[in-house]
């Protein structure tokens, strides 16, 4: 018989090193197992269920809720000492809200993971949109209103609105999103690079450089970086590029932030679980072992026994672990072929959200870096005033391995510009650098360049034996986001209850 089995850890584990709960919000802070070389536990703990799940992020947990409420018993093993993954949840100072590191943002579309927030009591709040938004190009800011801005090429404008982007709209819906390797012009999309299609599509550098900004601030990647056929994948997943590039109050995917941050998902998922009796953290997972009678799961200070496996971590990573037997060539090869974005979120906090008082509505679009992509992220209360940057492809490739004082003055340079010299010195100013996160390896999302999704795209959700895959990058919808995650692992859970 089964049993579930472990040590208890309290809550305050879960959200990480130097973590707090206040009473609106949770909050994580620094981690610091990924910071250090770790070394092996000197015990190791047995634990016995159906099944193990690799990964305590969003699509984990969700693997695990849904299997635990339909009468199962699981183990989960996360390697950080914190759970939430890419959603990670800092301490805002003077502020009982939160400042999202990674995952920050929830559409109106996005309906596996706001169905989730409303099973756990989680409630959202819009994103200040009110006034203008801003548009930053040749050193010149200009606010506006609507979705496209008015760069200082109005031809390009135009043929961007009216001509590329429903142009790529129509290709996209062409292609399934649950096999993308099957669209019919699958080969021909899969052979180039965004830029070469775009190169071959547009009349100038201006309109090149709209789309450019466009992927950058979608993927976190170049436009050289990845497959036509997978951007067009990507974009049908969401309903087309408007959800993807809208501003905030306008239908897409940046319309609501997570009252107590996208951390705070993981976290209540987890309490439920049970702390420490199904959620294990600093588990880094080693090797994955399996026969004809069931699989075990070997980590770092702890060894599952178990029937059923969901990996439920990028597949970057997932291709770290010792699989014995090997896992199927094709799954080994794709797991060589998906890198991930490159991001540095960045967060500046004020007094008071003063460009407000300008009439501005933190939104910012700019053709120069570091940052070229701001939103207001305050309190829904609208104290203490925060400003979101991003800093995406080779902008944050630059600074990735910098001092974090050369990272600070440099994202604090563009706040400047955009905002006026009282951007210069908030009162607390945070960034992340995915790419050196140990256990993610980079943000947002795991892309494909050229050749992978029509050779390998199968490997990416096919079960091979008894060990089934989740994580946002198996998803059929909202692949990217929390909502993917969410669908992912409830696609996983599926998968393994009906073995089960």
């Amino acid at each position: 018989m089964n049993k579930e089995s472990g040590t208890r850890i309290s809550r305050r584990r879960l959200l990480g090193s130097g973590a707090a709960a206040g009473a609106g919000a949770l909050a994580a802070g620094v981690p610091s197992a990924e910071a250090k070389t770790r070394k092996r536990k000197k015990t190791s703990t047995v634990h016995h269920a159906e099944v193990c799940v690799v990964g305590a992020g969003i699509s984990g947990l969700t693997a695990a809720r849904t299997l635990h409420q339909a009468g199962k018993s699981v183990i989960v093993l996360e390697a950080r000492d914190r759970v939430g993954g890419r959603c990670y949840s800092r301490p805002i100072t003077g502020a009982s809200d939160v400042a999202n590191m990674g995952a920050t943002f929830v559409g109106p579309t996005q309906k596996h993971v706001l169905a989730l927030m409303a099973e756990l009591g989680i409630s959202k709040f819009d994103v200040y949109s009110t006034g203008k938004l801003l548009w930053y190009e040749d050193g010149k800011g200009t606010p506006y209103t609507g979705n496209i801005p008015p760069a200082n090429n109005p031809v390009a404008v135009v043929y961007l609105g009216e001509v590329l982007l429903p142009m790529i709209d129509q290709m996209a819906s062409t292609v399934p999103t649950d096999a993308p390797w099957t669209a019919p012009n699958a080969l021909e999309w899969d052979s180039m690079t965004v830029n070469t299609w775009a190169q071959q599509n547009t009349n100038n550098s201006d309109e090149m450089e709209l789309l450019a900004l466009a992927v950058e601030a979608i993927l976190s990647v170049e436009m050289q970086d990845i497959s036509l056929l997978y951007f067009l994948w990507y974009i049908n997943e969401a309903g087309g590029i408007d959800p993807l590039i809208d501003n905030a109050g306008t239908g897409g995917a940046q319309d609501f932030r997570v009252t107590g941050g996208t951390q705070r998902i993981s976290i209540e998922m987890a309490a439920q679980l049970g702390l420490g009796k199904r959620v294990l953290l600093e588990r880094p997972v080693l090797q994955i072992k399996q026969n004809a009678h069931g699989a075990t799961v070997i980590a770092d200070g702890a060894q599952v026994d178990c029937k059923q496996v969901i990996v439920a971590i990028p597949p970057n990573l997932a291709g770290k672990i010792m699989y014995t037997p090997n896992v199927t060539a094709m799954r080994m090869q794709l797991t060589q072929r998906v890198p991930i974005g490159s991001l540095i979120k960045t967060i500046g906090v004020y007094e008071r959200p003063f460009w407000r008082e300008q009439g501005l509505n933190g939104q910012v679009t700019s053709d120069q870096g570091p940052v070229k992509v701001m939103f207001d992220a305050s309190p829904a209360s609208g104290t203490p005033g925060v400003l979101l940057g991003f800093i995406d492809g080779d902008d944050a490739r630059a600074l990735d391995d910098s001092p974090a004082a050369a990272r600070k003055a440099a994202a604090l340079k563009s706040y400047v510009a955009y905002f006026g010299q009282q951007a210069a010195n908030p009162v607390q100013y945070l960034d992340q650098v995915w790419a050196q996160e140990v256990y993610t390896g980079g943000c947002p999302v795991g892309v494909t360049p050229p050749g992978v999704l029509t050779e390998y795209g199968p490997a990416l959700r096919e079960p091979v034996g008894r060990i089934h895959w989740a994580g946002t990058e198996t998803a059929d919808v909202w692949a990217g986001y929390m909502d993917g995650g969410v669908q992912a692992g409830q696609r996983a859970a599926a998968e393994v209850a009906a073995l089960l």
